[in-house]
């Protein structure tokens, strides 16, 4: 976890017991506030969230603020987490109802850019994906983070995504290590209609998918996967969450990483060539 994002917990934490010390009605000790609160709140929860152990969530925000007689304070608090929440994207978070609302979430990002650049290492793109494809690999992240398994509403999410593609005056900046095309995270029959897919879709107006294959020469390590939407925000997935970057700074550094490893990718024919080779392996 970044130490930004330490500082910004650290910072609602302090608000939170100034709140509770400004108590209208007199300042309260955290088992007090506990016991107001009442459900499942104790006074441990109390001590996490004022020194930044725990993070809130909106409802907490609210409860808070009416149990310290201030319900007017809830907006602030709420701007306060939606401030570092909008950074670091917990997938324990995101995922506690399930891979639906993730997709919509990132359909709705989809919908207000006209220029998507993305690299990937290790997947098929989602924007690329089928059907099946996206099933096994949204099952299995589903079942890695342990999180609601509703996968088939998930994947038409993602497919439904994919209508941008032949929507005129759109732009997809697509490039792909030869990895993310041969890595088994399904069955070998599911993979090979996934690699005759991508070669479909080569030719498109809206697509320019490059690939970058082994052989290339390389200016710089392939590294991890992230989506640049316009030149207004930048996403990266880890395992812990998403990082969603909106500093000019960050847009920059990504796209000049993105400008790298194109210099090394292959586009067209040599491209296709490298799906053949790829979809020639799995038989």
């Amino acid at each position: 976890m970044s130490t930004d994002y330490q500082q910004a917990r650290a910072a609602l934490g302090h608000r939170l017991r100034e709140l509770r010390l400004t108590c209208p009605d007199g300042r309260l000790t955290g088992q007090q506030l506990a016991t107001r609160l009442g459900g499942t709140w104790t006074k441990s929860k109390v001590s996490k969230l004022e020194n930044g152990k725990q993070t809130a969530d909106a409802g907490d925000l609210r409860a808070w603020a009416s149990a310290t007689g201030q319900p007017e304070a809830y907006d602030g608090l709420l701007a306060q987490l939606r401030g570092f929440e909008s950074h670091i994207r917990s997938w324990r978070r995101q995922l506690s109802s399930g891979h639906r609302p993730v997709q919509e979430a990132i359909t709705a990002e989809h919908d207000q850019t006209r220029v998507l650049t993305i690299w990937e290492s290790t997947l098929v793109p989602g924007m690329l994906q089928t059907a099946d494809y996206a099933r096994h690999v949204l099952t299995r992240h589903a079942t890695l983070m342990q999180s609601p398994q509703d996968t088939e509403d998930a994947v038409r999410a993602r497919i439904r995504r994919q209508e941008g593609l032949y929507e005129p005056g759109r732009r997809y900046r697509i490039l792909m290590w030869e990895g993310a095309m041969r890595a088994l995270v399904c069955p070998p029959t599911v993979l090979a209609a996934q690699l005759d897919r991508l070669a479909a879709v080569i030719g498109l107006d809206t697509l320019e998918l490059g690939v970058v294959p082994f052989a290339a020469s390389l200016k710089i390590y392939p590294g991890g996967g992230f989506w640049v939407y316009d030149e207004r925000r930048v996403v990266v997935e880890d395992w812990h969450a998403e990082l969603w970057l909106d500093d000019a700074a960050s847009v920059a550094l990504y796209l000049r990483t993105w400008n790298t490893l194109e210099a090394s990718a292959v586009y067209g024919a040599d491209a296709q060539n490298v799906i053949h080779g790829a979809r020639q392996a799995l038989t």
